[in-house]
């Protein structure tokens, strides 16, 4: 069995529209340029109103047209969001540009596959 680190689920483009279809639960996200390149992984925790479905419409009134996102419900999405984390700065070598501005306090090291 193994265990997938990355999240690799297809790309939806970030709408009002399509965040509002999304599940009010905890979970992570990332947010991504028109090419895929990944700009922000953020979480919906117990402080978001409604999980996933409150982050990403903040984000897509913020972000404006042009992104794309994809999610995982994930009860644990503050330990998911910190291996996201680490899975991109072992694979590009740097945190995604708008997590790199605020970084969390300690992000350890992952090797992945």
């Amino acid at each position: 069995m193994s265990i997938r680190l990355r999240l690799d689920k297809p790309w939806q483009l970030l709408t009002a529209e399509a965040a509002a279809r999304l599940p009010g639960q905890l979970g992570v996200y990332q947010i991504a340029d028109a090419k895929g390149a990944i700009l922000y992984i953020g979480q919906a925790g117990a402080r978001s109103p409604f999980g996933l479905r409150s982050e990403l419409l903040r984000e897509a009134k913020e972000r404006g047209a042009g992104c794309q996102f994809r999610v995982e419900v994930n009860m644990q999405y503050r330990s998911r969001w910190f291996e996201l984390l680490m899975v991109h700065q072992a694979d590009h070598g740097a945190l995604p540009p708008d997590n790199a501005k605020n970084p969390p306090p300690v992000l350890g090291r992952l090797s992945p596959a």
